[in-house]
């Protein structure tokens, strides 16, 4: 396969996955802005959602003051920010037209009606009305269009560059999200601590925190059937970096790399392979209670820069090189 295609399917994949995942992360903001909170805490809520995209600069350069409505128009529709979810939507759909014979009819249509409707959505103020049918919009189009490429497309390099693209997306978002909404709770210790206290009225609120954080990854029912009784930030930390079954797990993302980077390698690429494949190994043999001693934070910021490592030789060993 030409490198330039597998370029435009692989960033396909990528900012479809992207969309969706701004999508969840602006939801569980909007959800946990509705419990009760200080206006400095709820401040501190929308900063880190723009911390998680490392966009807080671009937004002070643009607003005077933060806003949650400004925040959601900002990461939602706002043209001079790549990571918008109209941005991500317009991206997708320029990559799918530019291998449009690569890929089936279905596959095309799907990106872009997405395209064609966000438009539309975005002009008749359905977001201002309903912030949350909206997301739950946009995470049904990137449902829709998973659902069709695997359903329609040859597994050939074209669907395993998609794959590769929308894993690698994945596990680098939800380290983000865990890293942001860690960070900026309590330590683990004494939030577990406060929801073994029957006379603290905080259990509560973490536990709809902490649901809501695993409702924004599909996550939520999944917990309950493994873990079956109370949600703790420990567990939550567990289920979404070491738990193969749960699929937007950073192990889960990093099966599926492995699997279709095994597929599409070359002798080239033995050594994207190797260090795909050590990062793998830590994920699958590694304890959550060796983790938390080694520190979250730390060890989410070392998993993003090799993720992102991970993806600089990607697109040196089969993509157009980036840039710079």
């Amino acid at each position: 396969m030409l490198s330039r295609t597998a370029d435009h399917l692989f960033w396909m994949a990528r900012y479809t996955e992207r969309a969706e995942n701004t999508a969840r992360m602006l939801d569980v903001n909007v959800q946990t802005s509705l419990l009760p909170q200080s206006a400095e805490a709820n401040e501190r809520g929308w900063r880190a959602m723009l911390g998680i995209s490392e966009l807080q600069s671009r937004f002070d350069e643009k607003y005077d003051v933060l806003t949650a409505r400004d925040v959601i128009d900002f990461m939602v529709r706002e043209p001079s920010n790549p990571s918008s979810i109209a941005s991500c939507l317009h991206a997708a759909r320029e990559n799918a037209r530019a291998v449009r014979g690569t890929l089936t009819t279905e596959v095309w249509e799907t990106q872009n009606a997405t395209w064609l409707e966000v438009k539309d959505r975005l002009r008749d103020n359905r977001l201002e009305q309903d912030p949350s049918q909206f997301f739950e919009w946009v995470k049904y189009r990137s449902h829709l269009s998973r659902g069709v490429t695997i359903g329609t497309m040859l597994k050939d390099e074209a669907l395993y560059f998609i794959r590769l693209g929308t894993f690698l997306e994945r596990a680098d978002n939800t380290a983000r999200l865990l890293d942001v909404k860690f960070h900026n709770a309590e330590h683990l210790g004494k939030a577990e601590q406060r929801q073994r206290q029957s006379s603290d009225p905080e259990p509560q609120n973490d536990f709809y925190y902490w649901a809501a954080i695993l409702r924004s990854v599909s996550g939520f029912e999944v917990y309950r059937k493994v873990y079956r009784d109370l949600i703790t930030p420990a567990r939550v930390a567990e289920f979404l970096i070491l738990r193969g079954d749960m699929p937007r797990s950073l192990l889960a993302c990093m099966d599926e790399v492995i699997t279709t980077l095994g597929e599409v390698g070359n002798q080239a690429s033995a050594d994207t392979e190797r260090f795909a494949g050590k990062l793998h190994a830590e994920l699958r043999f590694n304890r959550i209670d060796d983790i938390l001693q080694q520190g979250l934070h730390d060890y989410l910021t070392k998993f993003l820069e090799r993720v992102y490592e991970l993806g600089n030789r990607v697109s040196k060993d089969f993509l157009v090189p980036l840039a710079g």
